[in-house]
């Protein structure tokens, strides 16, 4: 028996799905520990659920695919309205030299993925799903790809498999960050850098750093304005930036549309939700940079976290778990390869670019997190790191910038690449 919700229905279930995920996080400690965002807790109890109706009872459902597309649309959209070019203006060479570092694992990653599929005959599609698609781009971009992949290229469970991808690589690149870190902390004997008595400007901003303002609308003590929002310094989020802010979503929105109606059929042809962020990206340099516009950051991240946490509830909520049977071994080998490639690329390549001292080791604890997890799981590796040694300013302000947009917009240009070569 089939069984079609409509929006109302799908929006609800969606909610009492988040909703059970923030109860099991709160109680179940592996949870927590290992940073799985709520509406992956609840989703997957609820695919499970699901399932089981399918198996037991024949039952499937159909959930209104607007809403979630909607939702999709709205979090890329998050990621290119918070894409300040000034800030990676601000970060320095270091900030840049690890962009690179971090945008040549990604070829790498899908290089692999893509090779161990074909050697144990799958789709070399499904090799970019446990590439870069799940592992680097969390379980936004595996949701967003695989409706691409299963309804433009034919690639049965993409979704469901980047879904389960990307929850393997939360729980690795949790594992895997801290240890690396620490055997370069330990056998190389490194110590962490004296107090510089004349900080350069990437060690200034780190301390006063955040990732939800460009600008004060206070002037510091010097009368003059910081790059980043104190993280002390508290802005509500009003009835009145809120509606700012949805107009910057609505304008993103539209340029995805029309973009998306404009480049069908010729070589610049995107899906929607990578014209969302290009949108995103292209609002934000412009007002912020021609018209000096004080763009609400926290604001924007609000609702570009909530939007993601519905479209995963929603996501999950339609996984059909059963179409990943004959794809788990086969997976799991794949997922084996990539996380042992994941730990010889930070160990030989990102702490050596980065400098082969305590930062470039708490930066490589940072890229074990964002590159097989997402950038919280990044965050809590370097944060086990410097909780057992000393800080590491620089790594805290590298990081979470590179992971939080950077990374997306590298790999959403890498996938499109990958996705046009005359062998996929």
């Amino acid at each position: 028996m089939e069984i079609t919700l409509n929006g109302y229905y799908t929006l609800i279930f969606a909610t009492l799905v988040l909703l059970l995920g923030r109860l099991l996080v709160k109680k179940v400690k592996f949870l927590e520990d290992f940073n799985i965002p709520e509406p992956v807790a609840g989703g997957l109890i609820a695919a499970v659920i699901v399932y089981a109706l399918n198996f037991f009872w024949g039952y499937s459902f159909n959930f209104h695919q607007g809403l979630q597309t909607a939702t999709m649309l709205m979090f890329f959209a998050s990621i290119g309205l918070s894409a300040d070019f000034g800030r990676l203006k601000a970060g320095g060479t270091p900030l840049l030299i690890f962009t690179i570092v971090v945008s040549v694992f990604i070829i790498l990653q899908d290089a692999v993925g893509v090779t161990m599929a074909s050697a144990l005959g799958l789709d070399p599609l499904l090799g970019l799903v446990t590439g870069s698609i799940a592992l680097t781009g969390g379980h936004g971009t595996a949701g967003a790809w695989g409706a691409v992949l299963e309804q433009e290229y034919g690639v049965v469970g993409a979704t469901t498999l980047g879904i389960a991808v990307a929850t393997y690589g939360l729980v690795a690149g949790g594992i895997v960050g801290g240890p690396v870190a620490r055997r370069l902390i330990n056998k190389l004997g490194l110590k962490p850098a004296p107090a510089n008595m004349n900080p350069s400007d990437v060690e200034k901003l780190a301390g006063e750093q955040s990732l939800y303002s460009t600008k004060h609308s206070e002037n510091d003590d010097n009368g003059t304005q910081e790059m980043f929002e104190k993280p002390d310094n508290i802005r509500l989020i009003t009835a009145s930036s809120t509606i700012e802010t949805l107009a910057l979503f609505a304008g993103a929105l539209a340029f995805a549309d029309l973009m998306t109606l404009v480049a069908e059929g010729t070589s610049f042809e995107l899906p929607t939700f990578v014209w969302a962020l290009a949108g995103g990206v292209i609002l934000r340099n412009s007002l912020t940079m021609i018209f000096n516009f004080d763009m609400f950051d926290r604001a924007i991240d609000v609702i570009g976290n909530a939007s993601l946490s519905l479209f995963l509830a929603m996501a999950l909520l339609s996984l059909k778990l059963w179409e990943l049977t004959d794809l788990a071994g086969p997976v799991l080998i794949i997922l084996l390869v990539q996380t042992f490639v994941m730990i010889l690329y930070v160990y030989f390549i990102t702490f050596k670019v980065m400098g082969k001292n305590y930062d470039a080791a708490v930066l490589s604890a940072g890229h074990c997190g964002f590159g097989m997890g997402a950038t919280p799981t990044a965050i809590a590796n370097m944060q086990a790191v410097t909780d057992r040694y000393l800080p590491s300013p620089k790594a805290f302000l590298i990081v979470p910038m590179v992971g939080a947009f950077f990374v997306d917009i590298v790999n959403a240009t890498v996938l499109q690449i990958f996705t046009k070569l005359p062998f996929m």
